[in-house]
């Protein structure tokens, strides 16, 4: 917007928009914009910069085509071509005004940043309500469009019977066409962009390709014509709605986003609004149903549990997920309920969900309506989450299954991560919890994970094992207010790629939406059948098959906390940290496979006070296990470091035996000081990619082969840790 124009009015702008929306013709613009901006374009296979296009800052965001569409729908639709430079006003008159009303959404910066409130310590220029709806009007969506579809299935598999009763149509039939509708309206697409070479430029359109008649779904989707009209009608937006008057108005386009141009003509601009509305609408008909309200609810409420249990469950396994646990005290009173834990070794998941959306007048910008919103969406489930975890770590209060049993699980936890799972997209969910969520963290009881079903969907599709889970957990929560993004998924894209760390000196990290391509064409691979990889190259592919993958692996089946604890680490470490730990496990398997005898390494762990002892030998558990236990706590010792780690590894299966893990306070011993005298220097791994073997000692009185080995073992030097 040039400098010298004077601000307009955001309802002045939005008047404006629509009288240009209702222009003859106006419909094939949004056409145009719908294939320009929603349409992935590729050849034999779909590549991550394929999907980048669907980041570009000159493209229009779902919501602001919406806008478009509802505003069309005001009034009856005139479907004339116009010609190729009314066509192109059309373009530009759209890109500019919606430009100019993204600006007029913001209030005046010394509004913002008040100077008579800046001194005061509880000021928050972010969590205003007109700062936040550019926020919520803006905000990238949560969910993927198959998973609204996918999902649907699952939220209202239980409202089935009313579904037939009340609709005329079964939750199989409704799928079924909604599946039709997209794979039709792929083919069109592909169909009308062949097609304009064959066609002067003043029939160029796109708008044919997103319609559709009763008869092509009927062959699409195997039903017959009537049961498809049943469906379809079901999602027509009415026609010459007066009550979308300004930005935040509810949109019917939004819940009913077919518009009817014939009898058995239909128009569908956004196959991305139908899912939605599949997942959103129908509960707005149960709702209007007064017998009925009450069991859908129930019928929610369940679905946000069960769902988020079951995906827990892929990740962690049935014998470690626990759904709907009683909390009670001595007199078997209830305290508290966790909708679902999840206990592995001596880490627990403490997740609490609520199935709120955020309401229209919150969408406006009212302060107590966003505030109060959140409140029954995110900070009740927190408020719930932290007191259950309070519980669990107290042996006092006893855990009930749903049947009334008692749980018994070992509760000596080291950290525990209250979740806060909401049912529904809910816009700007990680900025509002950023500005709003009061909250309580201690050293046990680490900050809430909140998020959304669809969020968590896709956590767990991604990092299937439990220590690249919880370890994802763990950062993710550690740096909360650390890391800006528009929503959760950008963050985890990252960390796939690079691993998510932040080194001390940096406060702060924003991450562009556009990090997420290779994570959505993953998802679009593996839900939706794209032709593409499923996995993005990173942290989840880049050391498969090494010594470094063996030992996670090997780690997670033990599931001891000493070891777990030494799973997170390793997943904490640089690229070059892991690639001398290979290198170091593959020289002492060579070594221990020529002679037959125990070979170890120490190495010192730059991204942190601690450090790792790899023992390789074939020797007895009992034999082996106090050799290494002792040799990481002189090793620990010798370096004051705050924890040492120490694994051994057998030299025919190259697996991971046993591991043991050392934390507590130094504190200064005249016997350890002997014990650790002469010890050689671990290997330092900052800024080193190979172990050097040849290592040097300090300049002391040189160990016989006959003296005790100063490891502390009590055995001859030449029969313990001489190489």
């Amino acid at each position: 917007m040039p400098e010298n124009k004077i601000a307009r009015k955001e309802s002045e702008i939005f008047k404006e928009l629509e009288v240009l929306c209702q222009s003859t013709g106006y419909i094939h613009a949004i056409a145009y914009f719908c294939f320009r901006d929603n349409t992935i374009r590729y050849a034999d296979e779909v590549k991550p910069e394929d999907v980048l296009q669907q980041f570009s800052m000159e493209r229009l965001v779902r919501t602001e085509i919406s806008t478009l569409i509802g505003l069309a729908s005001k009034k009856n639709i005139d479907a004339t071509i116009p010609s190729p430079e009314v066509m192109q006003e059309y373009i530009s008159g759209t890109d500019a005004l919606l430009q100019e009303l993204h600006h007029s959404m913001m209030p005046p910066m010394q509004e913002i940043f008040d100077p008579n409130k800046i001194g005061d310590a509880d000021f928050n220029p972010f969590n205003s309500g007109a700062v936040l709806r550019e926020s919520i009007f803006y905000g990238g969506e949560s969910a993927y469009h198959f998973q609204y579809r996918d999902l649907a299935e699952d939220k209202y598999r239980k409202d089935n019977a009313w579904l037939i009763e009340n609709k005329g149509y079964s939750l199989e039939q409704v799928m079924s066409v909604v599946s039709a509708i997209q794979v039709l309206q792929n083919d069109k697409i592909n169909d009308a962009l062949v097609g304009l070479a064959n066609k002067h430029p003043n029939e160029w359109t796109f708008f044919e390709a997103y319609t559709f008649s009763l008869r092509e779904i009927a062959a699409k989707s195997g039903l017959d014509v009537e049961a498809c009209r049943c469906v379809i009608e079901s999602f027509v937006s009415p026609i010459e709605q007066n009550d979308f008057i300004s930005l935040d108005d509810f949109n019917p386009i939004n819940a009913y986003p077919i518009i009817k141009l014939e009898e058995d003509k239909y128009l569908l601009f956004q196959n991305y609004s139908l899912v939605e509305a599949l997942y959103e609408t129908p509960f707005f008909w149960f709702n209007s149903d007064a017998a009925y309200r009450s069991i859908a609810m129930g019928h929610r409420g369940e679905f946000t549990e069960e769902f988020s249990s079951r995906r827990l469950v892929r990740v962690f396994g049935e014998k470690r997920v626990f759904q709907n646990v009683d909390i009670v005290d001595a007199k078997r009173n209830k305290v508290g309920e966790i909708d679902v834990l999840v206990v592995f070794a001596n880490r627990a998941i403490v997740l609490q969900a609520k199935s709120k959306k955020l309401t229209i007048a919150a969408r406006k910008g009212n302060d107590l309506s966003l505030k109060d919103d959140f409140k029954k969406a995110v900070q009740d489930a927190y408020d719930q989450a932290f007191s259950c975890s309070n519980y669990l770590s107290d042996n006092n209060y006893k855990l009930l299954d749903e049947k009334g049993n008692e749980i018994t699980i070992r509760r000596e936890f080291k950290e525990i991560y209250p979740f806060c799972v909401v049912s529904d997209h809910y816009p700007a969910l990680s900025f509002q919890a950023r500005q709003f969520l009061k909250q309580n963290p201690t050293d046990l009881i680490k900050p809430a994970f909140v998020m959304d079903v669809f969020f968590l969907d896709v956590a767990t599709e991604m990092l299937r094992s439990p220590l690249h889970f919880l370890s994802y957990v763990n950062r993710r929560t550690l740096y909360g207010d650390k890391i800006l993004s528009t929503h959760e998924l950008t963050i985890l894209s990252y960390h796939l790629k690079q691993n998510l760390w932040m080194d001390g000196e940096y406060t702060m990290m924003q991450l562009g939406d556009d990090i997420c391509a290779d994570l959505d064409l993953a998802m679009m691979t593996r839900r939706d059948g794209i032709p593409g990889s499923e996995t993005p190259d990173g942290i989840l592919t880049k050391y498969e098959g090494t010594h470094f993958d063996r030992l996670v692996k090997d780690i997670e089946l033990r599931e001891h906390s000493g070891t777990v604890d030494f799973g997170f680490m390793l997943l904490t470490l640089s690229g070059d940290t892991i690639e001398m730990i290979n290198d170091g496990i593959s020289k002492l398997v060579e070594l221990g496979k020529k002679d037959g005898k125990h070979h170890d390494l120490t190495l010192g762990i730059s991204e942190g006070s601690t450090g790792l002892t790899i023992h390789c030998n074939n020797d007895s558990d009992s034999e082996a296990a106090k050799r290494l236990d002792r040799h990481c706590e002189v090793r620990k010792y010798e370096q004051k470091a705050d924890q040492w780690f120490g694994v051994c590894i057998g030299t025919s299966s190259q697996r991971l035996r046993f591991g043991v893990s050392k934390e507590f306070k130094w504190e200064q011993s005249d016997e350890m000081d002997k014990a650790t005298k002469g010890l050689p220097k671990p290997q330092s791994l900052k800024g080193k990619s190979k172990v050097n073997f040849n290592t040097v000692t300090r300049k002391s009185k040189k160990i016989g082969r006959n003296e005790k080995c100063p490891c502390g073992s009590g055995k001859k030097h030449k029969k313990c840790c001489l190489k």
